[in-house]
């Protein structure tokens, strides 16, 4: 059974909620506890969107320091990778994704942010990647996403200062979607996936195949990719029904087959 990170379902979604106070620090085992909840909220037929959320109060303040104090070179070669794949398989979960943050996202909570397709902000948080400040550099993706997010020039902004950024910068600059009262976050993330849950749900995952796996490719491999996918749900039942229902004037009632 998973101590911090648990996979909440209800109507349609999923919550992936971060549960290690004070501040959700990031260790080994909430690591493989992310890991683990991603690939349960992927393979489950009744999770049509994923919300990731740390509580009302922090998101997660980053990795848990204490833990870097004592590491070594080789134990780090080998644990970095797995700190990597336990955040791609939130990036990798073939639906629809959103960050609801409150308080902090700094460090390895905004890296997590950035494996999710969107991030609702608190008007309070504060997100960054502060690690240039320990001697080191984000190693969860952080100058990877971040970069393809808001550009490579704001971000080695953020990765070489290791400043924090609010709300309002973070809309700005494309790191945030939807800023709301912190109150409001959760529910703002809810609003945000709910009308994805009756949506056609083969169509969504191979829309987010293309975008996030053309983003790696050349535009011919990603033009390729992408024929491919939309040729493939010629065979789905939503293709027909959603077909069918433009031609008859009414609403589709798709089934996710």
């Amino acid at each position: 059974m998973s101590e911090f990170v648990k996979l909440e379902i209800g109507d349609g979604i999923g919550t992936i909620r971060l549960q290690r106070p004070p501040m959700n620090a990031l260790n080994t085992q909430v690591q493989e506890e992310l890991r683990a909840a991603a690939h349960e909220a992927a393979a489950a037929s009744e999770v049509r969107a994923v919300i990731v959320y740390g509580g009302e109060k922090v998101f997660a303040a980053g990795a848990d320091i204490t833990e870097f104090t004592t590491t070594t070179y080789q134990e780090m070669t080998v644990r970095a990778e797995a700190l990597s794949s336990a955040f791609d398989a939130v990036a990798r979960i073939p639906k629809p994704v959103v960050a609801a943050i409150t308080g902090y996202a700094l460090g390895g909570g905004c890296e997590l942010a950035l494996a999710c397709d969107w991030r609702v902000v608190a008007d309070d948080a504060k997100l960054g990647q502060p690690e240039i400040k320990l001697g080191i550099i984000p190693g969860a993706g952080g100058t990877q996403r971040l970069a393809r997010l808001i550009g490579p020039a704001r971000a080695k902004d953020l990765v070489f200062s290791g400043r924090m950024v609010n709300a309002e910068e973070a809309l700005r600059i494309g790191l945030a979607d939807r800023v709301v009262p912190a109150a409001d976050v959760y529910a703002a993330a809810r609003e945000l996936v709910q009308p994805y849950v009756n949506g056609p749900a083969l169509a969504l995952r191979a829309a987010k195949q293309a975008i996030d796996g053309g983003l790696s490719m050349d535009l011919a491999s990603g033009l390729a990719l992408e024929s491919h996918l939309f040729a493939g749900l010629f065979a789905t039942d939503d293709r027909l029904e959603g077909t069918k229902a433009f031609v008859e004037k009414r609403k589709p009632g798709f089934t996710g087959r």
